[in-house]
């Protein structure tokens, strides 16, 4: 029998958005000084693209900005990108930099409970990256976005000579925003400033130092760090041609009948009812039509074909394993989930109470903000099997966006 699924509490979230730094190797070599992070990308500065991808993320209490001396004028001609965010001068390094805004939230009586750091100098982290390490830190301690790395690697000796070939299979790049619990990472980056001659060059080293478990999820190839010259270029062009993407939308219909029960889930969520659903999964009848509408955005079968009924295995599973092998699919091929539409048509059980944590379950599922999930609920005006109480429909529609294959 599955465990009741319950919501847990709004947690306080806090982001440290480190901006400090004077972007030395982003110089023109035509005198231009300008730290990389006001620099413009498309007629907008970088930290303001940066501070409007956090601003646009629900749940997010407080943004800190750590910033340079000297730096005040600068910032405050960010304009209506900085409205709501409040700044703290940085340190000599990244470290000290984000030590000084861990330390801004400490100050304050109500404290967050979880804070990710971000650099500055990546304009393009997606709410999918942002929610995706959120969630991880239901289990961790800490996470982190990752890449996995494409090239082969091979460890030179002298920096010249080949002596080894690495395999890449357990190596990935760490990009940010690095997620933590706040009281966690407050105590190691204190730990960190008091041992003498100890640097980090992000805040999964510290993590890792201070015996942290880290969680690694997927992180994203446009949340790019713009280092140099060519990266100024490189984000010009991801800008100009929208990432050549392309938008799909698929649908979804699932039904299952009533058999003798105390519950039903729906939408991952355990709901009291008289009856339950019968099915060879957990029979969660809306997140197989999700799942169903994320395939048929991809062409990509129906669930029945990746998760086939007549294997064992999946007999009592939970559907969220179903959703999840959906938007790695997605994932897979560079592509992103905009929107999930869903309808549940049923006379019983009551979904107006629990929709709320439906929404946020599934966008706990997905990867994907709250936002862009979207429930609701009708009867059939007691026609039809669902309108005899016989069993629950869904129908749902997803839209996803993929690179163009074109």
């Amino acid at each position: 029998m599955m465990k009741p699924h319950t919501t847990p509490a709004p947690r306080r979230i806090a982001v440290v958005i480190v901006a400090a730094g004077k972007g030395t190797r982003a110089a023109t070599g035509g005198g231009d000084t300008l730290p990389k992070q006001y620099r413009s990308i498309a007629g907008r500065p970088v930290l303001a693209r940066t501070l409007e991808a956090f601003a646009r993320i629900p749940g997010i209490d407080r943004i800190i900005v750590v910033i340079g001396a000297g730096d005040n004028a600068l910032f405050a001609g960010l304009g209506h990108a900085a409205d709501g965010c409040e700044t703290v001068i940085g340190g000599a390094t990244r470290q000290q930099s984000v030590l000084a805004g861990l330390e801004a939230l400490a100050k304050d009586t109500h404290a967050p409970d979880l804070v990710l750091i971000h650099d500055a100098a990546r304009p393009f982290v997606s709410a999918e990256v942002i929610a995706r390490v959120v969630e991880a830190l239901e289990h961790a301690p800490a996470a982190l976005p990752v890449m996995p790395v494409p090239e082969t690697v091979k460890r030179l000796e002298g920096g010249t000579t080949v002596v080894a070939t690495i395999d890449r299979s357990a190596l990935a790049t760490a990009q940010t925003p690095q997620g933590f619990r706040f009281a966690d990472i407050l105590a190691t980056h204190r730990r960190a400033a008091a041992s003498s001659g100890t640097q980090f060059t992000d805040d999964a080293s510290i993590a890792e130092w201070a015996g942290l478990a880290v969680r690694a999820v997927a992180g994203d190839g446009r949340n790019f760090k713009i280092t140099t010259r060519e990266d100024f270029e490189r984000a010009e062009t991801q800008l100009s041609e929208g990432n050549a993407m392309q938008t799909r939308t698929g649908q979804g219909f699932d039904v299952h009948r009533f058999v003798d029960g105390d519950h039903v889930v729906l939408g991952g969520v355990r709901i009291p009812h008289d009856k339950a659903l019968s099915g060879h999964s957990d029979a969660d009848v809306l997140l197989h039509a999700i799942a169903d509408a994320i395939y048929g955005a991809l062409a990509d079968g129906d669930i029945g074909s990746h998760f086939p009924p007549s294997d064992p295995q999946w007999k009592g599973a939970d559907s969220a394993i179903f959703l999840r092998h959906a938007v790695e699919r997605v994932q897979a091929r560079g592509g992103e989930i905009r929107l999930l539409d869903a309808t549940v048509l049923c006379e019983e059980p009551k979904i107006g109470p629990v929709r709320d944590a439906i929404r946020t379950r599934i966008a706990e599922i997905a990867g994907l903000p709250v936002a862009r999930v979207a429930v609701k609920a009708t009867t059939t005006e007691r026609l039809g099997f669902t309108g005899r109480r016989e069993g629950i429909a869904a129908m749902t529609l997803a839209t996803v966006a993929l690179p163009r294959e074109d």
